[in-house]
């Protein structure tokens, strides 16, 4: 698989996701103790929809985008699922993966994007009751990821230390533990 298939893998669970959460479940708590289940999908929306297209586009973000409130809009997670097709259309385009964004490379802000989409994702389903389902290639190329970014995601606050996992986890739980999420969390 090319790394653009796990872009779109991550994308199609994540719109399978949100369009699993209830209003009544906006206000509970999340593995993000930063973040309440509303919280947590206006982030995604702003950083993962909206901010995934623009980044593509080398557009910068609107400055209230992080501030926004998606979920006011009874149907924001169709709007979402929406908004990651054309974000995902967007890195089809092989000039997109070319050359760099915000002086970074694409290829790099391409695997950031994707480790936003999948770990926050991710912790939606945990918050709200869902099971979160990766194709084992798309959940090895998030290790990966993991792997490359956790000691600066540390140093920035966007991770916390390693959770411990058993002998035999599977590449998610791996993932899900570096990047100190606890895989068996529940709300």
């Amino acid at each position: 698989m090319t790394f653009h298939e796990h872009l779109a893998a991550g994308a199609a669970e994540a719109a399978r996701i949100t369009s699993g959460v209830t209003a009544g479940q906006l206000g509970d708590p999340t593995p993000c103790p930063e973040y309440d289940t509303r919280a947590l999908a206006n982030h995604l929306v702003a950083y993962t929809g909206i901010g995934m297209e623009l980044r593509a586009r080398r557009e910068p973000h609107p400055d209230d985008l992080a501030t926004r409130d998606f979920t006011t809009d009874p149907q924001w997670a169709a709007g979402y699922a929406a908004q990651l097709d054309r974000s995902v259309a967007a890195w089809a385009d092989p000039a997109v993966w070319e050359g760099e964004i915000n002086g970074m490379a694409a290829e790099a802000i391409a695997g950031l994007l994707y480790l936003e989409l999948v770990l926050h994702a991710w912790d939606l389903a945990r918050a709200t009751g869902q099971e979160y389902r990766l194709d084992d290639a798309a959940a090895a190329a998030l290790l990966g990821m993991v792997r490359e970014q956790a000691e600066m995601y540390r140093q920035y606050k966007g991770f916390a230390e390693p959770v411990e996992v058993p002998a035999g986890a599977s590449d998610l739980d791996l993932a899900l533990a570096l990047s100190g999420r606890d895989p068996r969390w529940t709300a």
